[in-house]
């Protein structure tokens, strides 16, 4: 590249979408906010290079704050269509917004993208070579909120624009 030359600019490309089916256990206030574990009971991922569930242990250990912010700390495995198993941890913000609170009371609400902040960055792994890719990639997440409780994700990796 010559020194004059701008440097390319990042960009994000649609890589999957997914969701997850959760069951929420409120622990309640503590020294840090308000507590509560959501255990991801299923789900599925589908993408052009990804596919397949949310299996085994998985939950999201979150936190809200009194600045009105959620703090997301998921941890969950996808077994691929073809029998691979990839690591996915994720950390992001949710707004705690009116619709927010009434779908964790039970109401039937829901939110769509955009309607808050809410923004993840995902780190995958795994030792599959099929999918070695994902071990060098970085993810960011946009999420939404349905009744179940349900959280439902589009997610894109960053990479150099123009993409080669």
């Amino acid at each position: 590249m010559a020194d004059n030359a701008p440097a390319p600019a990042a960009q994000l490309v649609e890589e999957f979408a997914f969701y997850a089916d959760l069951d929420v256990v409120m622990v309640g206030p503590g020294p840090f906010g308000q507590r509560a574990i959501a255990t991801i009971t299923g789900g599925e991922l589908t993408g052009e290079r990804l596919k397949g569930a949310l299996v085994g242990a998985g939950a999201d250990w979150s936190l809200i704050g009194p600045d009105g912010y959620l703090r997301v700390d998921v941890r969950t495995t996808l077994r691929t269509l073809d029998g691979a198993h990839i690591y996915f941890q994720y950390s992001g913000f949710i707004e705690v917004t009116p619709d927010f609170v009434a779908l964790n009371r039970g109401e039937n609400v829901s939110t769509d993208f955009g309607d808050q902040y809410f923004f993840t960055s995902l780190r995958l792994e795994t030792g599959d070579e099929r999918y070695s890719w994902v071990n060098h990639t970085m993810f960011l997440g946009q999420g939404r909120l349905l009744p179940g409780p349900r959280v439902d994700y589009r997610v894109y990796r960053v990479t150099n624009a123009p993409e080669q």
